[in-house]
């Protein structure tokens, strides 16, 4: 097979393999400068396509080897187009028993896909806001983690209920 048919067959198939993400409704990443600030908001404006099927929330995350945490902390505010607010605290692991970090990925950048809330209906229409901000600790101090390195982008995504 001539080298530009390799090439063209293996663009085709990265195109269709990246395309075919049919569940998806909304997702977005914003970068973080050299270190996530506690005081630093990352936030989603978000248009849901309707009020009456149900949704499957995530946030994600990227991050790199120089995270040192097992595990993370998240304050998560959903903020309804009426002025009605949601927040929570999260929290979700980061790293296995032995340190090695988890989620997905073949180089050093890691990619989570956290779970935030299931089966959600958007009854209001209008937009909504996603405000995610982390809230750090390190063990045994009161002060939180003031600047969290290791995380290079934080992302939203909204996902249809596959029904099959």
């Amino acid at each position: 097979m001539p080298r530009n048919s390799v090439f063209l067959f293996f663009l085709i198939f990265l195109v269709l393999a990246v395309s075919c993400d049919s569940n998806r409704v909304f997702d977005k990443y914003k970068s973080v400068p050299d270190s996530w600030h506690k005081d630093s908001i990352t936030s989603f404006k978000i248009n849901p396509p309707d009020s009456i099927n149900p949704y499957n929330l995530f946030v994600n995350l990227r991050n790199t080897n120089t995270y040192k945490y097992n595990n993370l902390f998240l304050i998560v505010e959903m903020v309804f187009p009426h002025g009605k607010t949601i927040k929570d605290t999260l929290e979700y692991r980061m790293a296995d028993p032995t340190g090695k970090l988890l989620g997905s990925g073949f180089t050093d950048v890691k990619e989570n896909k956290l779970w935030y809330k299931e089966q959600v209906v958007f009854k209001e229409s209008g937009e909504y806001t996603v405000n995610i901000q982390h809230a750090m600790r390190e063990n045994g101090k009161v002060n939180g983690v003031i600047e969290l390195e290791g995380v290079t982008d934080i992302g939203f995504r909204i996902e249809r209920i596959n029904n099959n």
